[in-house]
């Protein structure tokens, strides 16, 4: 089930119904409905992964209750390790086993043994990624004693699958959100109104402007060797807006969501191609897991308390692994090497933490300094962003090689000029709320009431033409 198909529409205001007006009084059935609601909503997808998704809960559930039971410095090292062994085990069989055979056999033949080993038809399961970092960090955080293991299976059961954010996340905190379903919750009509927001707008993102720009970057990338230098970069560029209108898209609907039911999730994307450096575009981008590479592998690792040396192999690990957990390609991982060296400069210059405030805070425009750093920063990622969408190290090489020939000053032969109104729009209106944390959330600052109501009555008109035009597309990051 995705957030942008019929099942859903249907789907949520029953999980709502119920929830608010059937067991409103009771906290702990309210849990298990969103327990029971989440693995329906994953069940729809394949019902035989539910398997996982109990077998991971139970695992570090058992583990967490054993970990607050124990003092002794090596048995609570052993329950660690069990738990991120088994986590990692099930995340590297589903999702790593086939490159790392079909590596091994392609080593061996270059240098003249070829061998029997053969890669499996294994399916990879929706959100694996997500939900077993999630369920790591909470062990990993009882363990260095930031917080303390729950005793309740069903609150546990609910943190772990929660609906909204089980697929494609963001990845949440034990510390932020396991809390959330000890307390009761009581309906506030001003959080849900700005949830409904907060969905409309994600489904704009998601529907019209990233599975528009869908139909024009398969067009492109699989037939690359065939389009001009211009019309390669109209592909690249439109494969950034694809993926960001997409991931956040899905963070916003998973986001206001979850305020329906109550609850609040963190921020997972913050503007980030309005950033003026790489590093900026980083703490802007997919937040919930660079924070989560950050606290539990660049931390660890030494950080930035390390010498300049160490400093830069941990950029360059953080980097790689985050390229690595999207997927098990060698695109990802250049993609990632890429970005550590875009982000080289700023750390051996001491300028990676230069700018923490919003662009242009206060200010109705950026100045001409700025624009030309976002624009410079987003040229930057729009390259890297190559690597991310094509098939192999090969094709992104070639489709680069073409893209700077002397063809690139030509005009393009694909002008997707309705689309290019959307992404304006889109960004337009993100722009003037950057200093909240969605599109839609200060919108009333500059539009009254009439205008404001035309423009969500032009977003949901866009949104149903378009899902009627595309049907219901998945979602990016299903595939990591």
């Amino acid at each position: 089930m995705t957030f942008n198909s019929i099942d859903f529409a249907l789907f949520l205001p029953i999980i709502f119904a119920l929830y608010w007006f059937v067991f409103n009084k009771n906290l702990s059935l309210q849990n298990m409905l969103i327990v029971v609601s989440s693995y329906v909503f994953y069940g729809w997808w394949d019902y035989r992964f539910l398997i996982l998704i109990f077998f991971s809960t139970l695992v570090d559930f058992s583990i967490g209750l054993a970990l607050t039971n124990t003092e002794k410095t090596k048995n609570r090292k052993i329950l660690l390790w069990t738990s991120l062994a088994i986590n990692l085990c099930l995340l590297g069989f589903f999702k790593y086993y086939n490159f790392f055979i079909d590596n091994f056999i392609t080593a061996f033949s270059f240098i003249g043994h070829p061998i029997g080993a053969q890669s499996l038809n294994i399916i990879l399961p929706v959100g694996i990624s997500f939900y077993t970092f999630q369920t790591m960090s909470y062990t990993i955080d009882i363990y260095k004693r930031k917080i303390e293991a729950t005793k309740d299976p069903i609150a546990f059961a609910a943190f772990v699958s929660f609906f909204p954010q089980l697929v494609a996340g963001p990845i949440e905190r034990a510390s932020n959100l396991l809390p959330q379903f000890y307390k009761f919750r009581k309906f506030e009509s001003s959080k849900a109104v700005d949830g409904l927001r907060q969905i409309l707008w994600g489904l704009f993102k998601k529907v019209v402007v990233a599975d528009t720009c869908a139909g024009y970057v398969n067009s492109i990338f699989a037939d690359y060797t065939h389009h001009t230098g211009s019309t390669l970069i109209v592909g690249a560029v439109l494969f950034s807006f694809q993926i960001y209108g997409d991931f956040s898209g899905y963070s916003d609907i998973a986001i206001g969501t979850s305020r329906l039911f109550g609850f609040n999730l963190k921020q997972n994307f913050a503007f980030p191609y309005f950033s003026r450096d790489i590093a900026e575009f980083w703490r802007r981008w997919h937040i919930s897991l660079s924070t989560w590479f950050r606290d539990y592998v660049y931390f660890p690792l030494g950080g930035s308390r390390v010498g300049k040396w160490l400093n830069i192999r941990n950029i360059f690990i953080i980097f790689i692994v985050s390229g690595f957990w999207h997927g098990a390609n060698w695109t990802f991982i250049i993609w990632g090497a890429i970005n550590a060296i875009y982000f080289l400069p700023l750390l051996l210059n001491n300028k990676n933490r230069k700018h923490l405030e919003v662009s242009s805070q206060g200010k109705f425009l950026p100045s001409l300094r700025e624009f030309m750093m976002m624009l410079v920063t987003f040229g930057f990622v729009v390259l890297a962003w190559v690597f991310f969408r094509s098939a192999n190290i090969y094709h992104a090489f070639h489709y680069l090689n073409l893209l700077f020939s002397k063809s690139l000053f030509t005009i393009p032969t694909i002008r997707p000029s309705i689309l290019l109104i959307f992404i304006g729009v889109m960004m337009a209106t993100e722009w003037f709320a950057r200093e909240g944390k969605h599109g839609l959330e200060n919108i009333h600052i500059y539009l009254s009431i009439f205008p404001r109501y035309l423009f969500y009555l032009f977003l949901t008109f866009c949104i149903l033409f378009y899902q009627n035009f595309h049907g219901a597309k998945d979602f990016i990051y299903f595939q990591f």
